[in-house]
């Protein structure tokens, strides 16, 4: 083609001279993780809003959130960083002082009675144990210190690591990078410990939904909906937790680390156990292995002809 265009006395172009190209990013500008922290992080603007002030696609922004090691928020159910909570004040005039319901108060906040719960047990304010059915016991509770100060859920967390994290802010902010769930310890929180999927958000950082879809993932079947939690029953029947715990772990963390373990546990730890192997749940109180509802996982059995 190029010889024909000669003969043909056609004039050629300049190589490279064909339609114009964009103009290269010689680099990010040295101040771009100052601001996309400003602006995500401290400003809670999501990608689309940074991309229209920062004049770059919504793809780089995510890209460079990445490269710069700026954790993405999670969305939806499984939502920790700009959930909707109450402050502490608002919750104590109006929960604490003028004694209205999780209800009345959400009303008021514009937020659900659920919302104004997990943000006061997330804030260590005292919580007023409801139920259909009145109890003898305490009428308020601390959930996170009430958590932290459970002879099991302490050894539970000791064996596996597990910080703790006083109560005085939202999950995000008490967990800025939450502890990472694994069977054994989940297992144990759970089936162990009788504690619930919002008790294991509040002592690992995780979004209940996220706990509870990994409980789907990894097989750990959950008990049957509505009641308190074997663990409320426990604090509500012996408050000052002076009883004896005569329990195990069901992880090879409790094997692999007895002396981590209290005097009482690391006795009556059985070494010959296998390590996905679970216990269950023994309450004290009840004197049962399980909690009513729990079938514990195996292959299916056979149907019948």
């Amino acid at each position: 083609m190029t010889r024909a265009l000669r003969k043909a006395g056609v004039p050629l172009r300049a190589r490279g001279a064909g339609r114009p190209r964009p103009v290269r990013r010689a680099g990010d500008p040295p101040d771009l993780p100052r601001r996309l922290r400003e602006l995500y992080v401290d400003g809670g603007l999501g990608s689309p809003q940074i991309a229209a002030i920062l004049g770059m696609p919504e793809r780089t922004v995510r890209d460079r959130l990445r490269r710069y090691g700026i954790l993405a928020r999670t969305r939806g159910k499984w939502n920790r960083e700009d959930r909707a909570t109450a402050s502490a004040a608002e919750l104590r005039t109006l929960y604490a002082e003028r004694g209205l319901t999780a209800a009345e108060t959400g009303q008021r906040l514009g937020m659900s009675a659920n919302t104004v719960l997990r943000s006061a047990h997330a804030l260590g304010l005292p919580v007023r144990v409801g139920g259909v059915v009145p109890r003898p016991g305490p009428e308020e509770i601390e959930l996170v210190s009430a958590l932290y100060a459970d002879p099991l859920v302490d050894a539970v967390l000791t064996v596996h690591d597990v910080p703790r994290v006083p109560p005085g802010g939202p999950i995000a902010a008490r967990f800025p990078r939450p502890v990472p769930l694994t069977t054994p310890l989940v297992k144990d929180l759970y089936w162990e410990c009788g504690v619930g999927l919002n008790h294991i958000e509040l002592l690992t950082g995780q979004a209940a939904e996220t706990v509870r879809a990994f409980m789907r993932r990894s097989g750990i079947p959950l008990r049957q909906a509505g009641g308190r939690t074997p663990f409320v029953r426990r604090w509500h029947t012996r408050p000052t937790l002076t009883f004896p715990v005569p329990t195990r772990l069901s992880s090879a963390a409790a094997r692999d680390h007895p002396e981590r373990l209290p005097p009482t546990l690391a006795a009556s730890h059985c070494p010959d156990r296998g390590p996905d192997e679970d216990a269950g749940y023994f309450d004290p109180s009840e004197g049962s292995k399980y909690p009513a509802g729990y079938r514990q996982p195996g292959p299916p059995s056979p149907s019948p002809l």
